[in-house]
């Protein structure tokens, strides 16, 4: 397969809800595979489409590969179905914000509808790193980055020292 090159932010992509998934075809499945071996080459533990240019409702994730064996999911068209009253904060780091962590504050659990490759739907309750990693993709589809989720003042301060 192919690793492909990750936009970076301010590109405007990153900026923009992605259309959904229309079928499920042999050019998606080639994105997908793609996008596993972008995302472990980089190396991340999650990439959503608009991420390698792809305005689509597509993410990959696998948060077990760096301490075990791999376990990739495709999630094609996914939808929160549920996000838990109870939130965690914690450092996220963003393939396309490279050297930047910022504190981020989202639902420590959710439900996660989403189609896969062999087009069957899926719901999981997904806790823990799998819920915020998740999250994070999910944002990067509606046109979301990290950035987005910090206060103002923190803001500005995590896009300085980017840009810096």
């Amino acid at each position: 397969m192919t690793v492909l090159p990750i936009l970076r932010w301010p590109d405007h992509r990153l900026q923009s809800p992605c259309a959904p998934v229309a079928e499920i075809t042999a050019e998606i499945g080639t994105l997908a595979a793609d996008m596993l071996d972008t995302m472990y080459a980089a190396p991340g533990r999650g990439l959503a489409g608009p991420q390698v240019g792809a305005l689509l409702r597509i993410f990959v994730m696998d948060t077990t590969w760096k301490d075990g064996p791999r376990s990739p999911r495709v999630c094609i068209n996914p939808e929160i179905l549920w996000r838990s009253e109870t939130l965690v904060a914690g450092p996220e780091g963003c393939l396309s914000i490279p050297g930047i962590t910022t504190e981020i504050t989202r639902a420590a659990a959710i439900r996660l509808r989403w189609t896969g490759l062999d087009g069957v739907t899926r719901d999981e309750d997904l806790t823990g790193f799998d819920a915020i990693c998740a999250q994070h993709e999910y944002d990067h589809l509606d046109g979301i980055v990290t950035f987005d989720r910090l206060p103002p003042l923190a803001r500005a301060q995590a896009e300085a020292e980017y840009i810096a």
